[in-house]
């Protein structure tokens, strides 16, 4: 039972009903505690208020790391208190130690349901159907309701992708936080950006594969390789960036190099192309 109305304690016994199937409606925050830690005597009140302040938008959850080893072992506890926020059973986010009132609430803020999202809910639907003039008129309007919400500006940065309106997708960009130029979704999404402001299309694609054929014009290698990244022709883009950076190094503050990092940003760590062409590309550098 809880000791109030959306705070739990939790074992292993209830943790999948109440972690993992109650975020899948709404955030679950989990302190992971014992009663011989001094900190976590001092965080406990803090996340009760809380808790009681937002009135069930999100359900406290506390482990006693003590009594649930097992718990405390499978998500990596390895000092008391650490709090995590479950979503979708999933953790999503996480601080350790005694943080202020205030830090809290702005991790939560980043993660609880606000009135904007089924907009982007329809916006999204609209986007994935071709609409992204339509999507874009959502996000829009979205936007104006729920002004606090950044991320609607991500969604209306793809749906501007979309359309073919990089510079404003970029502009829109540069409008959100610093701290979140550090998820790698925003982080992928900028590096798309850019290859989309260089890319050739059309005609002058032609005209300039044309010149990738016949020698290493830099601006054609360039160029031409944005546009297969933004085909995902991914190996062909990698390629051209490589021979880009060995034949002209410093051409356009080293697009070639540049290049390729933000293309392995893009694909991430794990793809398979991004680590034969890192090795590629160190060769190069040493």
């Amino acid at each position: 039972m809880p000791d109030a109305p959306y705070i739990f304690d939790v074992t292993q016994a209830n943790f999948d009903q109440v972690v993992l199937e109650g975020s899948r409606e709404r955030p679950v925050l989990v302190d992971f505690w014992a009663a011989w830690c001094q900190p976590c005597q001092m965080l406990m009140p803090v996340l009760a208020k809380l808790a009681a302040a937002y009135g069930g938008r999100f359900i406290l959850a506390k482990i006693n790391s003590d009594e649930q080893q097992a718990l405390a072992s499978r998500y990596g506890i390895r000092s008391l208190p650490t709090v995590m926020l479950f979503r979708h059973g999933k953790p999503v986010d996480q601080f350790m130690g005694v943080q202020p009132e205030s830090t809290i609430r702005a991790l939560l803020e980043k993660h609880l349901p606000r009135p904007s999202d089924k907009q982007r809910a329809t916006a999204q639907a609209q986007l994935a159907a071709g609409d992204a003039e339509g999507a874009l008129a959502s996000l829009q309007a979205a936007l104006a309701e729920d002004a606090d919400n950044q991320a609607i500006k991500i969604d209306i940065a793809r749906a501007l992708m979309a359309l073919g309106r990089a510079d404003e997708a970029d502009e829109t960009l540069k409008t959100l936080p610093m701290d979140l130029h550090q998820e790698e979704e925003v982080q992928r999404l900028e590096a798309l950006v850019q290859f989309a402001r260089v890319a050739a299309r059309g005609e002058e694609l032609q005209k300039l594969e044309a010149q990738v054929e016949a020698g290493d014009n830099p601006e054609a290698l360039h160029r031409v390789a944005a546009a297969r990244i933004l085909s995902e022709d991914y190996e062909a883009a990698l390629s051209l960036l490589l021979r880009l950076m060995q034949k002209h190094r410093k051409y356009a503050d080293e697009a070639g190099h540049k290049g390729l990092l933000a293309a392995f940003e893009l694909l991430g760590a794990q793809h398979p192309l991004v680590k034969e062409y890192r090795r590629k590309m160190v060769s190069l550098l040493y």
